[in-house]
């Protein structure tokens, strides 16, 4: 399993960086729309578009061993982000 050597947590922006020296920065939006958390994921694949602030900010990192759970400012804290999942993904471009 690969893991990140240093992860950040800055305004707006989360920063893993992996093993190979591969820097990967992530918008704490971009990560709340994605959230593998089975609801959000019903819900996307119901259709539906997750109404996200582009304002949302990540609260907290919480150490999962295989991944880390996040909490977003709105509250939304159900998903466990895999380290294999950050290493898939990619956000939308806009």
């Amino acid at each position: 399993m690969n893991i990140p050597v240093e992860i950040r947590n800055a305004p707006g922006q989360l920063t893993l960086v992996w093993p190979d020296g591969k820097t990967q920065r992530l918008a704490h939006a971009d990560l709340r729309r994605a959230c593998p958390c089975a609801g959000c994921r019903r819900l996307r694949l119901s259709g539906v578009t997750l109404d996200t602030p582009a304002d949302v900010e990540i609260r907290s990192v919480a150490s999962m061993g295989y991944g880390v759970q996040l909490l977003f400012s709105d509250g939304h804290d159900r998903g466990i982000f895999p380290w294999a999942w950050f290493e898939a993904f990619s956000a939308p471009h806009a």
